[in-house]
């Protein structure tokens, strides 16, 4: 186990959620199919480091358990480590993160699947990432 690879994965999805929730990005829209203003959003980041911290310690188990499946795969098909990182990211998506959060979506009294978009899009970008920076070191 790389656990330096499983720490730059973790930091690379955190990353990437700074970004993509951003106003430069995706925020924008994200705010307003969650009914927030610009003011609440301020006001909740004086809350947010130990969420932060919540999220990048479950990055961490995400990029863990990738690395575990990645390991697998790659004994089994003897693919090159960039590819099995790249494909196994996309199972461990299609098969676990996306028919979660569609499961949600039906269920929820709203059911926003531009909000779905957005967060199931930041899913799969988050372990693309995780299985390169894991396939490259």
């Amino acid at each position: 186990m790389n656990f330096l690879a499983v720490i730059a994965a973790g930091i690379a999805s955190m990353a990437l959620g700074f970004l993509w929730y951003s106003p430069m990005v995706l925020g924008k829209p994200w705010m307003k199919e969650r009914g927030l203003t610009p003011e609440k959003v301020k006001s909740d980041q004086k809350e947010m480091g130990k969420l932060y911290g919540v999220s990048f310690v479950v990055s961490l188990v995400m990029a863990y358990v990738l690395s575990h499946v990645m390991a697998l795969s790659q004994n089994f098909y003897n693919y090159p480590m960039m590819q099995t990182g790249l494909t196994s990211a996309v199972f461990m998506w299609l098969g676990f993160m996306m028919p979660v959060q569609v499961t949600a979506t039906i269920f929820s009294d709203k059911k926003n699947w531009k909000l779905f978009g957005i967060d199931t899009g930041y899913q799969l970008v988050s372990v693309l990432a995780m299985g390169v920076v894991i396939g490259l070191l």
